[in-house]
């Protein structure tokens, strides 16, 4: 009996083991090097015990431990096998991903088109990251010099973690050495030694910062009447503006009345496009207000009707605010009661994120406005500034549609054709911007020397108009000295970063200030106050859109002397 159950088990060992060798052979290609001698190894063995027992194979002749190891041996090579076999998803995807890639070897045309997918995947994934970002806005900062703008924009950007405690201490330092203690919010601000030791903005500052909801680049216009064809410069770029009222007893009335800057730079802000105004009474808590709510009320009052007269509706695109500029009362956070118990409105920062601004067309044709050259360039985009950086860098708003690297675009009015290398968006490489955005585009085609400012980037497609003349609706604001406006009247046009000289050399008709229809008498010049319709030539040609097709490139103004003569909007274009 003992022997039948041995003979039985070995058998069934065997057999196990001829199974799997059979199983090996079925995957030779999946199974460890280390045990493709097993079947040698049997054989090996029942030849050892043939010998044994002269040449007859009996099972009893092996001892249990023997059986024990044949038993391990069994299931070592059955994990073996287990392990080497591949997943059936795994090995399908593997022999799937080595036909595709012997088929793209094979095949340029597939490998073509699904580079082509990919491409288009990963700029659909930009679009949607584009998409998604915070929205920008332009605020530009200005008002009567010594209103405080430049200390309000300071404090803003040591509230926002711009500026460190470590840099307030030293620009603290710094003004204290020149005895101008409270203007170190301002250095912020305020960068050039000239700036510094006049206490004035001459050029427009630029930062940023973050809220919430939306990404913001302050322009600190100079309120000084010397520097105003800078503050056009700076608001001719803005979505909001924030008009900055002194409350200090004097000082508000030197701004308002006739001559200070606060009048003068309302009626061109209303014309250069700042549609919506963010009123802040700064410096309520000098001693000579401390937060008087009867001085508040006064400015407000006197303000409101100049606003609405200025073209405003103050009831849907004005808001008023006290705040102190230098504590930062009322500027992140809501007013502390007990500074200002009788105010408990929103915030500056809380009124600048509710703020609506019209939505603009990231499809239109391209306009970009150079301010600067460095070179800014954009399907509309006026150039404000240029400069040498491994090549032309411009700089400058996108007025409309949007730009990616790689783009071939047009400057005008030189007609000369760029292409775009790189785009810059807040100190970061970007790859494609729309409408709205601070640009600083590298580009190549053209020298920084042929570039000036108020050039325009612009699509090849639909470039922007070029012209020496057009007409144009005027408003006359104060001539000098009681002049007259007529035929022969030269000044200088302010229009989007353009500025040039400028002569009228046609009156075509006054309109009815009534009626606000031209009328049919023919006129020979016109006075204070007047409307006219009337042609306009310039000495270099310039880009100008008419104000009904595209706002930001048709409206401008007039000065002379230093003083805002006109304002006005292109009615019609002219050929260059």
């Amino acid at each position: 009996m003992r022997g039948e159950y041995k003979s039985y088990t070995w058998a069934k060992i065997t057999a196990s083991l001829e199974a799997a060798v059979r199983e090996r052979e079925l995957s030779r290609s999946f199974i460890p090097a280390s045990t493709m001698d097993l079947e040698a190894d049997i054989r090996a063995l029942q030849l050892d015990s043939a010998e044994e027992n002269n040449g007859v194979v009996i099972p009893e002749a092996h001892n249990s431990d023997e059986v024990e190891k044949l038993d391990t041996a069994e299931e070592d090579l059955k994990d073996k096998v287990e392990e080497s076999a591949p997943v059936p998803d795994e090995q399908q995807a593997s022999e799937d991903h080595d036909l595709e890639v012997h088929h793209a070897v094979h095949n340029p045309a597939k490998a073509k088109e699904k580079a082509a997918q990919e491409k288009a995947a990963k700029e659909e994934a930009e679009e949607e990251a584009e998409a998604n970002k915070k929205r920008h806005l332009n605020v530009v900062f200005i008002g009567h010099v010594d209103a405080g703008k430049s200390t309000i924009g300071g404090q803003i950007l040591f509230l926002s973690g711009q500026v460190d405690d470590r840099q307030i201490q030293k620009y603290e330092k710094e003004a204290k050495e020149k005895s101008r203690e409270s203007w170190y919010m301002a250095y912020i601000m305020d960068t050039n030694e000239e700036e510094r030791a006049k206490g004035k903005t001459v050029e427009v500052g630029r930062a940023h910062f973050e809220t919430a909801s939306t990404r913001f680049t302050i322009l600190d216009a100079p309120g000084h009447k010397s520097y105003v064809p800078n503050m056009i410069s700076g608001a001719s770029q803005a979505d909001i503006g924030v008009l900055v009222i002194s409350a200090r007893k004097g000082e508000f009335e030197t701004g308002y009345e006739r001559g200070g800057q606060t009048r003068e730079h309302v009626q061109l802000a209303k014309t250069l496009g700042v549609s919506k105004l963010v009123v802040v009474v700064n410096k309520m808590d000098d001693p000579t207000v401390n937060w008087s709510k009867e001085r508040y009320d006064e400015i407000e009052q006197k303000m409101v009707p100049f606003l609405k007269s200025s073209g405003y509706n103050t009831k849907k695109d004005v808001v008023f605010l006290p705040i102190s500029g230098l504590m930062g009362f009322n500027m992140d956070k809501r007013m502390d009661p007990k500074v200002c118990p009788w105010f408990s409105g929103p915030s500056f920062f809380e009124v600048l994120d509710s703020i609506e601004v019209p939505p603009r067309d990231p499809n239109g044709p391209f306009r970009t406005i150079f301010c600067k050259v460095i070179l800014v360039c954009c399907r509309l985009m006026p150039i404000i500034d240029k400069f040498k950086d491994m090549g032309t860098v411009v700089m400058g708003k996108v007025e409309s549609g949007s730009i990616r690297e790689g783009d071939s675009l047009v400057i005008m009015p030189n007609k000369e054709p760029v292409k775009v290398v790189a785009i810059y968006c807040d100190e970061d490489k970007v790859k494609r911007a729309g409408p709205g955005e601070n640009l600083r585009v590298r580009i190549t085609g053209i020298e920084d020397e042929d570039i000036l400012s108020g050039f325009v980037l612009s699509s090849a497609v639909k470039p922007v108009p070029a012209v020496t003349e057009f007409v144009a609706q005027l408003q006359i604001l104060e001539l000098l000295d009681n002049a007259i406006f007529t035929a022969g009247y030269k000044a200088i046009l302010h229009i989007h970063a353009v500025v040039e000289e400028c002569e009228i050399i046609e009156l075509i008709s006054q309109i009815d200030m009534k009626t606000r229809k031209p009328m049919k008498k023919k006129i020979l010049f016109v006075k204070n106050g007047a409307a006219v319709i009337c042609r306009i030539q310039v000495t270099n040609s310039i880009c100008v859109e008419k104000f009904s097709d595209f706002p930001q490139l048709g409206r401008f103004t007039l000065r002379t002397e230093g003083k805002t003569v006109a304002v006005g909007k292109v009615t019609a274009l002219s050929s260059a």
